[in-house]
C-alpha cells in the first residue's frame, strides 16, 4: 500500500504504456539513424578497423588502459581518505576546525575539474618545477571528488540515529572512537551506492588529463584515431574506447552490488541468538 501518491488507474496506466511505448520507439529510431549515418559515412569499413589487429595499437589501448586505472585507483584511495577526514572535521566539537573544513569543502566543489588539474601541472611549471603528470591529475581528482564525498560521508553519519552516539557515550567512547567504530561503519552501508557513483565519475575525470597530455585511455584513443593511412578511424576508435569505459564502469558497479548485499546480509549466528530468548522461555 502506497502512502506517498494514488495509485494509477485503468486510464493513467493506459496513458503510461502509451507513453513508454513511443519513448521506447523514438529511442530505436534514433538509434538506427545513427547506425545508418555511420554505414553511409563508411564508418565500418573494413580499412577503418583493420589497425585493431595490429599488436602495436592493442598495446597502446592497454597502455592508456592502464594508466587510466593507476590514476582512477590512486584518485579513488586519496579522495577517500580526504572525504573522510574532512567529514569528519565537520562533526567535530571545535567551530575553528568545523570553519576549516567547510571553506576547503565548498571551494573545491566550487572549482571546475579542469581548472584544478591545469593549475596543478601548469602552476609549479610556471615556476621552473615540473611536477608529473600522473601525480597533477590525482592531486585535481583528489580535491574535487574528495570535497564531494566529504559532504556524502557527512551526510550518511547525521543520517544514523542519534541514539547510537548516545549509547557509545554510555560506554566510555569519546568522539573520535564513536565516529570510527560506531558511526562510520554502520554509515557505510546505506552510503555505498553513492560512493560508488562518485568513483565512476572519478574514473571517467581521468579523461580529462588530455589538458596536460597525461597518457590515459581517450588520450591513446585520440591518437590512434588519427592516422591518415586507416582513413582517420576515429569513430571505430571512440566506439572500441567506450565499451572499454563501460565495461570497467559496470564491473565497479556489480562489485558494489554484491558489496552492499553482503554488507546487508544478516549473519545467521545473531539471527540465532535472537531466537534463543523465545526458546527458552517456551514461547
Amino acid at each position: 500500500m502506497s502512502v506517498l501518491y494514488d495509485l494509477p488507474g485503468p486510464r493513467a496506466r493506459r496513458r503510461n504504456l502509451v507513453i513508454s511505448l513511443i519513448t521506447g520507439a523514438a529511442i530505436v529510431a534514433l538509434i538506427v539513424y545513427v547506425i545508418m549515418r555511420f554505414v553511409q559515412t563508411g564508418q565500418f569499413n573494413a580499412v577503418k578497423w583493420q589497425q585493431f589487429e595490429y599488436i602495436t595499437v592493442q598495446q597502446e589501448l592497454l597502455s592508456g588502459l592502464g594508466a587510466t586505472l593507476l590514476a582512477a585507483s590512486l584518485g579513488s584511495v586519496f579522495a577517500l581518505l580526504f572525504g573522510v577526514v574532512f567529514a569528519a572535521l565537520r562533526l567535530t566539537d571545535f567551530p575553528i576546525l568545523r570553519g576549516f573544513s567547510m571553506s576547503v569543502v565548498e571551494l573545491f566543489r566550487a572549482i571546475p575539474l579542469l581548472i584544478l588539474i591545469f593549475f596543478a601541472y601548469y602552476g609549479p611549471l610556471s615556476f621552473g618545477f615540473a611536477v608529473p603528470k600522473l601525480w597533477a591529475l590525482v592531486f585535481g581528482l583528489t580535491l574535487y571528488n574528495g570535497s564531494v564525498l566529504a559532504e556524502i560521508f557527512r551526510a550518511g553519519i547525521l543520517a544514523v540515529p542519534r541514539g547510537q552516539s548516545e549509547a557509545a557515550a554510555a560506554v566510555g567512547l569519546n568522539r573520535l572512537q564513536t565516529l570510527w567504530l560506531v558511526l562510520l561503519p554502520q554509515a557505510v552501508r546505506a552510503m555505498l551506492p553513492a560512493i560508488v557513483s562518485q568513483l565512476v565519475v572519478l574514473l571517467k575525470d581521468t579523461a580529462l588529463g588530455f589538458i596536460i597530455t597525461y597518457p590515459e585511455l581517450l588520450f591513446q584513443a585520440k591518437q590512434i584515431g588519427g592516422k591518415l593511412v586507416f582513413e582517420i578511424p576515429y569513430v571505430p576508435t571512440y566506439m572500441i574506447t567506450g565499451v572499454i569505459y563501460i565495461g570497467i564502469c559496470g564491473a565497479l558497479s556489480f562489485f558494489a552490488y554484491w558489496l552492499q548485499k553482503r554488507l546487508s546480509r544478516v549473519p545467521k549466528t545473531a539471527a540465532a541468538a535472537t531466537d534463543l530468548p523465545r526458546d527458552l522461555s517456551g514461547a
